[in-house]
């Protein structure tokens, strides 16, 4: 057996895999975008066979960097896209619609009319998350009712229903595998993560036969073998873990009140509790962090929806940027004194808010605002997002206090922005040497299931950051910029919330 690592973080624009060693340095390098989706307005889609073919041309395109053959690899470890949801046919392997993405709000009826028939109260109990178009369950109830003889198909177990990482497992294995991790399932709003299994209730809420489901397995835990014809040889599957929980265990988030955000398309704080789930009472998500050995460690998080992504409107919607990289020089030479705010709610608002029908709104101008003070109301949204979830983190939880904040993601290559975050939050903010987190993670969880992987604690000691941003702000000028973001949020926030 080899002794590299092979970790592929099947993402929401693009799909990219690493080759790592068993100390978790990187070798080599595969990365292809992908296209995405609009068929409705708030509908967001990807095509199946994209997921799948950019995962093969990377893992190739990835060994071929670091100049190694599949001889060499140890393991296979997956992390992916969260709560986006295919059904295909078990016997043919035929998905029967687009993946429904994370983003896609079209179920939002749906679980609007659910709260009002008073069902929020126990689907938080049982899952940790709240009746949001956000989850996995609804998209799953609305590829049944509405894909022609899809519901019958499922009621005679003709079909198999799988956040990413499942379906990437099917056809890595052949059709073999039909299984996910705990902390993909915790994200369905179909598991109990309390007792660790699919929930009889939660199915019949939502109409879901039970034959759909995938077997749930630990983190590190063997997945199966691929098919040899994929790679020329079998590979074990032996780490899972949706994106933002593999993120966590690539910061080293260990310990209980360690608190971790990843800045990509959207951001995604989680703040480890240990073996305790704590219900929020300030509209937080209760999830899995990650489970080893059986035992799940569970967190609190938060879930922003726009972060790069409103760069990325920057860029393509309005053309005030070419590229990302030119957000930070534009916000630097921003007027100061103006008081203009972004509130980026183009798919709606996600924690604490959890407001579907909640659109975006620029505030604040006035006749000399230019492209410099909306690129930095842009930079300074992520920040006040960040700061909306510190704030109910420490609400809930009393281990939540005076912490340090490790990030990851694109957006962290900005000094400014990583600057202003810790200005806003007035605490310090860790960038990690290195950056790629996600698939670290992933690696690592199939590196120790694979003997070659250090422990928790010694992966933990080994953790080092590259940059620690100090808060230089004024605590007056703190409280009345953050009080002005307050403000803002109110006026777009909709009648439903």
């Amino acid at each position: 057996m080899g002794e590299m690592l092979l970790a592929i973080d099947q993402g929401t624009t693009s799909t990219r895999t690493i080759v790592f060693d068993a100390t978790l340095q990187s070798r080599g390098v595969g990365q292809q975008e992908f296209q995405q989706h609009f068929p409705a307005s708030g509908w967001v889609e990807h095509e199946p066979e994209d997921l799948w073919q950019t995962t093969l041309a990377t893992c190739r395109n990835a060994m071929q960097d670091a100049k190694v053959s599949v001889d060499d690899i140890a393991a296979i470890g997956i992390t992916n896209q969260r709560e986006t949801v295919l059904i295909w046919n078990r016997h043919t392997g035929e998905p029967i619609h687009r993946a429904i993405v994370w983003q896609d709000r079209r179920t939002a009826d749906h679980c609007l009319a659910l709260k009002n028939q008073g069902a929020e109260t126990d689907v938080t109990a049982r899952t940790g998350l709240l009746l949001d178009p956000y989850f996995s369950a609804t998209k799953v109830t609305w590829l049944l009712d509405t894909v022609d003889g899809a519901r019958a198909a499922a009621e005679k177990g003709e079909l198999l229903f799988g956040t990413v990482d499942s379906y990437l497992i099917w056809r890595l294995t052949g059709g073999q595998s039909h299984v996910t991790d705990a902390t993909n399932a915790s994200r369905t709003m179909l598991y109990n993560i309390h007792t660790g299994d699919w929930d009889d209730e939660l199915l019949r809420l939502f109409n879901v036969p039970r034959s759909l489901l995938p077997d749930v397995r630990d983190s590190a835990a063997e997945f199966g073998l691929t098919d040899p014809a994929v790679f020329g040889r079998a590979i074990p599957v032996l780490g899972v873990a949706g994106d933002q929980q593999a993120a966590t265990i690539g910061q080293a988030c260990f310990s209980p009140g360690m608190l971790k955000s990843t800045y990509g398309t959207g951001c995604f704080a989680l703040l480890n509790t240990g073996s305790t789930p704590v219900a929020s009472t300030n509209r937080l998500l209760t999830t899995i962090a990650y489970q080893l050995d059986g035992s799940p460690t569970y967190a609190l998080e938060g879930a922003i929806f726009v972060a790069g992504a409103a760069v990325q409107w920057l860029r393509d919607g309005i053309g005030i940027i070419q590229s990302a990289e030119q957000s930070g020089e534009l916000a630097s030479s921003a007027d100061n004194t103006q008081s203009v705010y972004l509130v980026p709610a183009f798919t709606g608002l996600g924690a604490p808010w959890w407001d579907a029908e909640a659109r975006g709104s620029l505030t604040g101008l006035n006749r000399n605002t230019g492209p410099s003070e909306i690129a930095r109301a842009t930079l300074e949204s992520v920040g006040y997002q960040t700061r909306d979830l510190l704030e109910a983190m420490r609400g809930d939880w009393a281990g939540a206090g005076d912490t340090v904040l490790r990030v990851d993601g694109g957006m962290c290559g900005s000094d400014w922005t990583m600057q202003f975050l810790a200005d806003i939050l007035d605490a310090p903010v860790d960038r990690p040497a290195q950056m790629e987190t996600t698939a670290i993670g992933a690696a690592w969880l199939a590196g120790r299931m694979a003997g070659l992987c250090a422990s928790p604690a010694e992966f933990a000691n080994s953790w080092q950051a590259a940059n620690r941003f100090e808060p230089q702000m004024s605590a007056d000028r703190r409280d009345r910029l953050y009080t002005g973001w307050r403000r803002a949020v109110s006026r777009t926030l909709s009648d439903s919330a």
